[in-house]
């Protein structure tokens, strides 16, 4: 759930954390496709790949995440 302060700063909470963490997976993976690290630890091709078990280079390991996420939404939408 997103939850939206007075002051106009939002907050996610509950069990919509996790998707939100896939979805900031995804971008970090697509500006690794571009050549841009979004962090100094590990890259979120090598947290997918561990993580889901995902095989491939990144541009097949972004298209499986995709796929993983599409059905988390579904998932997420059928329980609200």
């Amino acid at each position: 759930m997103i939850e939206v302060n007075a002051g106009g700063s939002m907050m996610i909470t509950g069990e919509h954390i996790p998707f939100y963490r896939l979805l900031v997976m995804r971008q970090g993976l697509q500006l690794e496709i571009k050549g841009i690290r979004m962090s100094r630890g590990r890259t979120c091709y090598a947290m997918a790949k561990s993580e889901f078990g995902f095989k491939g280079n990144r541009d097949k390991v972004l298209a499986q995440l995709e796929d993983y996420i599409a059905d988390q939404r579904d998932t997420l939408n059928e329980e609200v």
